[in-house]
């Protein structure tokens, strides 16, 4: 039987918010088990709410997922809430002691490190799980998203299949196809980089926006090229990071997922309105703990494992 995970001690960082442009310090903390992923909002050491990493509390999605709560919001969370995701993180405090969550190098690679750093904790108890049985689609336009269920014969506990299509000849048509039976989240996905175009970079500057953003914590591409020196950490890092801001988007459904995630030209808009709507279809998917989906015909599927205090998948 998996249990559920926390962070074996208190670890922080500084970095730049992408929005705001201030500098913002992050501590992440060991939480009891139930305890789920809470972030508080502080300023000047003064917490002023603790809002859960669920739903229900997502205030806007329109340039980053952001969650609010009393009248204060906290923004920019999905990569902090990939790597806890991706890593099989369940418990854990978050202190942000800012408007938003520091955007680091513009991937959750950074926070992968913290997490690892501090290492990860196995608790008491079992984890409990989304299975999907049945399937959910939410659509705008062109773009859609999907949950369903996996195939009876598969070994596989979740797979996130991320489509994109950028008419950019850096981009063009990408996908990219996550499963946790074969590949690393840390080493595959966390590594991807968000990304922009200049002609849109400097739209948001000049309405006071993005203020935080540079070469050194995104992609930013002109008509006809990467602007980065380093160029680009995969051929295929924007689909990537599509799956990577799928998983920290997901978790909001505040469970660990069993299923098949497809998602074509989706941003946080359209993944926060699929969460919506698998949270309302209580028929499409049932509630278990990792023992009594970890048997008979479904005892080949394969979940993070901690070996010698790392997530590996």
């Amino acid at each position: 039987m998996f249990f559920q995970r926390t962070l074996k001690k208190e670890i922080s960082c500084v970095g730049i918010g992408l929005h705001s442009g201030v500098k913002v310090k992050l501590v992440l903390k060991p939480a009891p088990a139930g305890h789920g992923i809470k972030l508080q909002r502080l300023d000047q050491g003064r917490v002023l709410t603790t809002i859960p990493a669920a739903s229900d509390f997502v205030v806007d999605t329109s340039m980053a997922t952001t969650l609010g709560c009393d009248g204060f919001v906290i923004g920019t969370v999905e990569h902090l809430l990939s790597a806890f995701s991706g890593l099989g993180v369940d418990n854990a405090l978050v202190e942000v002691h800012g408007p938003e969550v520091p955007i680091m190098d513009g991937s959750a690679n950074p926070f992968v490190y913290l997490i690892k750093t501090a290492g990860i904790k196995r608790q008491v108890e079992a984890k409990c799980y989304m299975r999907m049985t049945g399937t959910v689609t939410v659509n705008d336009g062109d773009k859609w998203a999907r949950l369903g269920p996996q195939p009876p014969s598969s070994n596989v506990s979740l797979s996130i299949i991320s489509h994109i299509d950028f008419d950019h000849p850096m981009i063009g048509f990408q996908s990219f196809n996550f499963s946790y039976a074969d590949v690393s989240y840390d080493r595959q996905i966390s590594r991807a980089r968000t990304f922009g175009f200049l002609h849109e970079v400097e739209w948001l500057k000049a309405n006071n926006l993005a203020l935080g953003g540079s070469l050194d914590n995104a992609i930013v591409l002109d008509e006809y090229s990467v602007l980065n020196d380093d160029g680009l950490r995969f051929a295929d890092e924007f689909a990537r990071h599509k799956v990577l801001d799928c998983f920290g988007d997901i978790s909001l459904l505040g469970m660990p997922l069993i299923g098949v995630l497809e998602a074509n030209k989706t941003g946080h808009a359209l993944n926060h309105k699929l969460v919506q709507a698998a949270l309302a279809k209580t028929e499409a998917w049932e509630k278990v703990t990792t023992g009594e989906w970890l048997d008979g015909s479904q005892s080949n599927f394969t979940v993070p494992r901690l070996v010698m205090g790392e997530a590996l998948f």
